[in-house]
């Protein structure tokens, strides 16, 4: 056995089970697991993904979103057990990878078109 399927063996362990389907342009919601001294609760982080990157457990993604007008970024382990869901609440249509560009924008030039989908269309 080579090194690279011994090491796809080993990641196969920490990897989740079940991760939702989300994409590039996708508004969702992240349910975080956070520490405040001995207490554990969940904060809830939502935004649009502007980039995915990594393969395996070291896939990351990342959200941005605008608070108090100014805007934030942040990047998730898609397999970390801090992560407790993610939550797609609307799928933006878009045309590249990355969404860099978003971080120039203000104001209603910072929104996607929706995506129409078969499933959003049944739950009306």
């Amino acid at each position: 056995m080579n090194k690279q399927a011994l090491l796809n063996k080993v990641e196969q362990t920490c990897m989740k089970a079940e991760v939702p389907f989300f994409e590039i342009g996708d508004t969702v919601d992240v349910h975080t697991k956070i520490l405040e001294g001995n207490k554990e609760r969940v904060q809830i982080f939502t935004g649009t993904v502007i980039a995915r990157s990594g393969g395996g457990t070291r896939q990351m993604f990342t959200v941005r979103r605008i608070v108090a007008g100014e805007g934030v970024e942040r990047k998730f382990p898609l397999h970390s057990p801090r992560i407790e869901k993610i939550e797609v609440k609307r799928s933006g249509v878009v045309r590249r990878a990355k969404l860099y560009f978003l971080r120039k924008r203000v104001g209603k030039a910072v929104r996607l078109k929706e995506r129409r989908t078969k499933q959003a269309a049944n739950s009306r």
